[in-house]
């Protein structure tokens, strides 16, 4: 089973071929700039949840 950080880390990417893939125009980039940084920091929570001191700490962070 693959660990949460690596399959955070393959949406992002799939996020991030997806947005490329849009339109390039003023009704499509605004949403897709949205999804691209909603998808990226996914993955920055994870890693900040890792980096917790206590159990306590790290069911916090992956919790909000």
């Amino acid at each position: 089973m693959e660990r949460i950080d690596e399959r955070t880390y393959k949406f992002a990417l799939r996020i991030i071929k997806l947005v490329s893939a849009l339109a390039h125009n003023s009704t499509a980039d605004v949403p897709g700039k949205q999804v691209l940084r909603s998808s990226t920091s996914i993955g920055a929570n994870v890693e900040e949840a890792y980096a917790a001191v206590s159990a306590r700490e790290f069911s916090q962070k992956m919790t909000s």
